[in-house]
């Protein structure tokens, strides 16, 4: 048998697409510095802002005015920003729903972080936070950073800051957060005051237009001079999400076709989700059409 041809008749694995056809992305940014610098003051000039508060510290005046003249609206601790499981199903609802906002702002994300592992020590009777305590708020940051790849916005993570050592001696510092935070979005940000200016010091940086080590002033303005503003002012596109109906259909045809032990893990693992509820409704689609086609 020709060898070609016998190839040539196999359904192709491969996935990839022409890298044109993606769609350019909104920033996704992680800030970080000293209490007062202007963390907060500047990342309200990004537009049209959901604004999760977990501090309490933006309900003044001076803030909120600023906050609805970017066209922008508040969620507090009243609202239950200081609970993480609470803030990552608003980042759900952000991607899943129709809505008018384009920049979400979480302030900050060290505190709902350092309150799970704060909860988790005192449950488990350790001091200060370390070992075993740290594992539930590190794997809500997970699940929090996997739904912020999903949202259609321009993300804006605040942190406080913590020394960074090596060898016993501090070399820096870095966001107060999970370790792995400031290599997880598009850019890590470095905010610091000198004089009536804030400044931005770039610490990482996947986005050509930030090199590493870059200074610039923090505000919206300059921020856009460097990032195209048609991108970060376009209205946001919802994500599709698995009808009850069409998840039902795909656990029956679970329960008939035998697959391969893990198979519905690698599904998971490349969707990119934590279960089937989380898949997009062609994703799920598709995963019907594949089982039916194995009864047949």
């Amino acid at each position: 048998m020709n060898t070609v041809a016998t190839l040539a008749k196999k359904p192709s694995k491969l996935g990839a697409v022409d890298p044109k056809a993606t769609e350019p992305s909104r920033p996704k940014i992680t800030v970080f510095g000293k209490p007062g610098v202007g963390k907060t003051w500047g990342a309200l000039d990004f537009p049209s802002v959901y604004y999760v508060d977990t501090e309490a510290g933006a309900d003044l005046g001076h803030y909120t005015d600023k906050l609805k003249k970017s066209g922008g609206v508040y969620f507090g601790r009243e609202q239950g920003s200081q609970d993480f499981l609470t803030v990552i199903e608003q980042v759900k609802a952000l991607a899943t729903e129709t809505h008018p906002y384009k920049t979400l702002v979480i302030d900050s994300l060290s505190k709902i972080y350092n309150i799970e592992v704060n909860k988790e020590a005192e449950r488990l009777g350790e001091k200060d936070g370390f070992g075993a305590s740290k594992k539930p708020a590190v794997r809500m940051s997970g699940t929090l950073i996997r739904w912020l790849d999903k949202v259609d916005m321009n993300v804006i993570l605040i942190c406080h800051e913590k020394p960074e050592w090596s060898r016993g001696e501090q070399i820096g510092f870095v966001p107060d957060a999970h370790e792995k935070l400031e290599y997880e979005l598009h850019l890590c940000l470095r905010i610091s005051k000198e004089g009536e200016s804030r400044k931005a010091t770039v610490k990482k940086s996947r986005l050509i237009e930030f090199s590493d080590g870059g200074r610039f002033d923090w505000s919206y303005a300059e921020f856009a001079k460097k990032y195209d503003r048609h991108i970060m002012e376009a209205q946001a596109k919802q994500i599709s999400l698995a009808s009850p109906e069409s998840l039902t259909e795909l656990n029956e045809l679970l329960e008939i076709v035998r697959l391969p032990e893990g198979e519905v893990e690698k599904w998971l693992k490349k969707a990119n989700v934590e279960s089937l509820s989380e898949m997009t409704n062609d994703k799920i689609d598709a995963c019907i059409t594949m089982l039916k086609g194995r009864l047949k």
